[in-house]
């Protein structure tokens, strides 16, 4: 063991040996050189944990080469100051080694969490998403050094998709919140807090009568031409005599189906067990559906006793017929909705049939709704003027809704 004042000059003459070599700092106590058998010279800074009697430990500070003399020195003073005032900063490095990478938590937050409790189309889409943006941008860090600015950094590179954007910072924070639950990160630290989600404009497709009447007809020129399986044209006329989601419609079994009830008893739906209300022409097309034996789904696949997977081919096909190309599949719900509203029904009953859980969700229809309160209000209005101007005999009727629904 050599003491001296460690500068460039003595490091580069250090000759390695059989066995380790040290070399000891006279003026910074603690900071020393290593220099293997193999002559990798590296940097220390050594210290005693409660004082003379206590344990020795050690840090490596890096490589000389990678860093110079003068930067190994200020990291000693930084290291050695933290020891002395009752810190370990040896054992907190190898305590933060044992911590797993955030890739390797968020493999265990996919396979744990997402996997086990969610449902599989959304779980899909939490991998896709983690795969896809998450792991790339964040998976060599370690879980605790992750700060707002690292996540915000995330969310603004996909500014241009904001929608998406919104759903990673959701993903995120939901994986923050499950590491601070199982002590993986300290608690109230979630550095997803506080970054705010982009404005997204929700995009509102209804199909008119005339577009209604236009789809209608494709879907009884296909089935009368034999173009397009018969399993395709009841999934779409489910959709829309329903309201129902995509995978409600495809996943739906027999034994959901009531038809004495007029109802499908959905056990697992988007948003938990529901009903859906059954029409007398969504009965009739459930009617006219065959049961194929060993298959327990009313919409069926390409392989025996499993469901359609994908309709979204052979809606492209037929909306193009239609002359329908922006629509898509989900905006024959909208146009379900918007139906019910012209209709005159309440949005606490579009709610209930579109199966909403949160009032907000069906908000969106509220400009519907109004229209039958504004036909009411525009009678009414022409009545009281005929009335004042003194026309006699003609009765105008007013439209009579319940608005108490």
């Amino acid at each position: 063991m050599v003491r001296e004042r460690i500068t460039k000059r003595v490091v580069d003459a250090v000759k390695p040996s059989a066995r380790d070599v040290f070399v000891w700092d006279q003026q910074l106590h603690g900071f020393g050189l290593k220099v293997t058998p193999k002559g990798r010279k590296v940097f220390l800074a050594q210290y005693r944990l409660g004082g003379r009697a206590g344990r020795t430990q050690r840090v490596t500070l890096g490589s000389f080469g990678p860093i110079t003399v003068d930067q190994a020195r200020q990291q000693a003073r930084h290291v050695l100051g933290q020891s002395a005032t009752g810190h370990d900063p040896a054992g907190e490095r190898a305590a933060k080694r044992a911590i797993p990478r955030f890739s390797g938590l968020l493999e265990l937050f996919l396979t744990d969490h997402v996997d086990a409790k969610l449902k599989p189309s959304t779980a899909k889409e939490y991998r896709r998403l983690t795969n896809k943006f998450i792991r790339p941008s964040l998976g060599h860090m370690q879980i605790n050094d992750i700060k707002r600015s690292d996540v915000a950094r995330l969310h603004l590179a996909m500014k241009p998709t904001p929608y998406q954007a919104n759903y990673v910072l959701a993903v995120m924070s939901k994986l923050f919140t499950w590491a601070e639950k199982y002590g993986y990160r300290i608690e109230g630290s979630n550095p997803c807090r506080h970054i705010e989600k982009y404005q997204t404009k929700r995009r509102q497709r209804f199909l008119t009568d005339s577009e209604m009447a236009k789809l209608g007809q494709v879907l009884t020129d296909v089935e009368r031409e034999g173009s397009e399986s018969s399993y395709v044209i009841t999934a779409v006329r489910l959709l829309v005599f329903t309201g129902a989601r995509l995978s409600e419609i495809l996943n739906l079994r027999w034994d959901q189906v009531d038809f004495e009830r007029a109802l499908l008893l959905l056990s697992d739906s988007k948003t938990g067990a529901k009903p859906i209300f059954l029409s007398a022409p969504a009965l009739e097309v459930l009617a006219s559906v065959p049961h194929v034996e060993d298959n327990p789904y009313v919409i069926c696949g390409g392989k025996q006793g499993a469901s359609m997977v994908n309709l979204q081919k052979p809606w492209r096909r037929i909306r193009k017929l239609a002359g329908l190309d922006e629509v898509r599949l989900h905006d024959l719900r909208h146009s379900f909705a918007s139906v019910a509203a012209a209709g005159g029904s309440s949005l606490p009953m579009i709610g209930r049939l579109l199966g909403h859980t949160q009032a907000a969700t069906t908000q969106r229809y509220a400009h519907l709704a109004a229209d039958p309160v504004k036909a009411a209000n525009e009678a009414i209005g022409k009545r009281i003027a005929a009335t004042m101007k003194g026309s006699s005999g003609k009765v105008i009727k007013v439209p009579q809704y319940d608005l108490h629904r």
